[in-house]
């Protein structure tokens, strides 16, 4: 059987299909904020009335040396990760965290 559900007009043009066979559907979890912080539909980048980005607050720490490093970020909505060198090398917070350490 082959279920279709009423999907946002936001998610339909992003090109999700609304038409799913039963054995790909699950019954819906209401998230537990309590548990699992900062899960609401608005702080998805790129979702909600007004989509936003995240930005990086600042590089905390690192692990390994070079191009395999990784750096644990802070982001501005309070949430840590740890990320590749690849994807911070870029950012104006890496140089900080570099002049800290004292990088060249």
């Amino acid at each position: 059987a082959t279920y279709k559900l009423q999907l946002s007009p936001e998610l339909t043009t992003r090109g999700i299909h609304d038409a799913f066979h039963a054995s790909l559907l699950r019954p819906h979890v209401a998230n537990d904020d309590r548990r699992f912080p900062g899960r609401q539909l608005h702080q998805i980048p790129g979702f909600g009335d007004n989509p936003t980005e995240w930005a990086v607050d600042r590089i905390i720490s690192h692990s390994g040396k070079g191009v395999n490093a990784e750096f644990e970020v802070q982001w501005s909505n309070g949430d840590v990760t740890w990320l590749p060198y690849h994807e911070v090398k870029h950012l104006e917070a890496m140089d900080a965290y570099c002049d800290a350490m004292g990088i060249t």
